[in-house]
């Protein structure tokens, strides 16, 4: 792969701004991530509290599903939020290595993750390739 010798001012300016505003948006959907962990955290417990209170449905005669059918939605909540909370760390972490300048292939990989994020997640990705993978953003980084 041939680099240039050098890179002028112009275009190192640009992706200066390029990889800041990737490390502010970065930032931006680990705290979708967090509300994210909020929602689910609320999900949770209205879903419990409905399942595990037959008495409370509307319905006459039948006591509504089983509590184990509530049990089946905890690996759901579990698995989310493992999820949730990845997405979350890796996305600060990444806003901070953007800024930093170092680590690139670590933002790669969670730019390559939050691809699966539809529809802000894979925006953010592809954009993130896009600038990561320029030769003259490969020069500045310290790794």
């Amino acid at each position: 792969m041939d680099t240039p010798p050098f890179v002028n001012e112009d275009q190192r300016q640009r992706d200066n701004e390029h990889i800041n505003l990737l490390s502010v948006f970065h930032f931006v959907l680990s705290g979708l991530a967090l509300f994210g962990m909020a929602f689910l955290l609320l999900h949770y417990f209205i879903m419990c509290s409905f399942f595990t209170h037959p008495e409370r449905w509307p319905t006459k005669g039948e006591a509504g599903p089983p509590k184990e059918f509530f049990d089946v939605f905890v690996y759901f909540y579990i698995f989310m939020g493992v999820l949730l909370v990845t997405a979350c760390v890796g996305n600060v972490l990444s806003g901070v290595f953007l800024r930093q300048r170092r680590h690139r292939m670590f933002s790669l990989i969670v730019a390559g993750l939050d691809c699966v994020q539809i529809p802000f997640g894979t925006t953010l990705g592809v954009f993130t390739f896009i600038v990561l993978l320029r030769d003259s953003v490969r020069q500045s980084y310290v790794e």
